[in-house]
């Protein structure tokens, strides 16, 4: 996916990207990519896609596969005052 840089953005034009934004609960990231998608005609790939493939991974863990995994990553949890001198 590439990556593309507006330079000189006027600040009207700016305050209505980042009011759009915020209206929306959108990055100005996001919402900059809706309006060129919109303006463009471009339909937006659909991520759910994606995850039907993974969805058995995309579950709620059950309390005991949660406290197997907390038994398992406890260690990590600690920290050691003498490794941070």
């Amino acid at each position: 996916m590439k990556s593309i840089t507006i330079h000189n953005i006027e600040d009207p034009l700016e305050k209505e990207i980042k009011s759009k934004a915020k209206a929306e609960g959108l990055s100005v990231n996001k919402t900059i990519k809706k309006i060129l998608e919109q303006a463009f005609g471009v339909e937006p790939k659909d991520i759910r896609k994606n995850r039907i493939q993974f969805e058995e991974f995309c579950g709620v863990w059950s309390k005991s596969d949660l406290k197997e995994f907390e038994k398992a990553t406890g260690e990590f949890r600690e920290v050691d005052p003498e490794e941070w001198k």
